[in-house]
């Protein structure tokens, strides 16, 4: 799914990119902080620690784009690049990166254009995260742009794994040592077996404390 910009306006230049994918940003986090807002109210719980987001650098778009092929162009960056925009919600348990993509999937005006679920199916390197690639409507004054944004779903644990698994992958440039890569992979079976641990620990809480309320209910 490419950006389409209705009418026959094309965004021909940087600043431009940059405004509507900040805008496209700007209006997941929002939708994200009172989906967690109105959560917090019915369920006295949020399932969103906090919310990362960042534009892709003019230089890691290039490299991508040459990496698969393709000019260096506008045109090129917005058909072809899909995480130029990219929002990270990090949340406490694994319940909770279904029900928040269950969330962002029931907005009126977010179409989903594709999932991938390496929580399921996690990749080799044992990186797991949920990821959407999503269209969200940007309303400028002339003209409405539907602009990609990928998100990607993941509890604390998967996330400290990723940023170690990162600055791997950048410290030896795609190329660790291979005792270093099957450490990770057994760091990633750790995190897995943390998540479901905690995940099965807040479920024991939280059922004590429904029967607690249920003991006080008079009779």
């Amino acid at each position: 799914m490419e950006l389409r910009v209705e009418r026959d306006s094309e965004v021909d230049n940087w600043k431009e990119v940059t405004l509507i994918y900040n805008s496209a940003l700007k209006q997941i986090s929002t939708k994200l902080e009172i989906l967690n807002d109105e959560f917090q109210h019915v369920h006295r719980y949020n399932p969103i620690e906090h919310i990362k987001s960042r534009i892709k650098t003019a230089e890691s778009i290039v490299k991508k784009l040459k990496r698969h092929g393709y000019e260096s162009t506008i045109e090129n960056m917005v058909k072809y690049v899909n995480d130029i925009a990219g929002i990270r919600v990090i949340c406490s348990f694994t319940s909770d990166i279904y029900e928040i993509a269950a969330m962002i999937s029931n907005q009126r005006d977010i179409r989903v254009i594709s999932v991938k679920d390496y929580i399921v199916k996690p990749k080799e390197s044992g990186y797991k995260s949920y990821h959407m690639l999503v269209t969200v409507p940007v309303y400028l004054s002339d003209r409405i742009v539907d602009t990609k944004v990928e998100i990607q779903i993941r509890t604390v644990a998967m996330d400290f794994w990723a940023s170690l698994e990162h600055k791997i992958h950048y410290k030896f440039e795609g190329n660790a040592p291979e005792h270093i890569k099957d450490e990770l992979v057994e760091c990633a079976k750790i995190v897995s077996e943390l998540d479901d641990r905690m995940l099965s620990l807040n479920r024991q809480v939280q059922n004590g404390r429904l029967e607690r309320v249920g003991a006080d209910v008079p009779r």
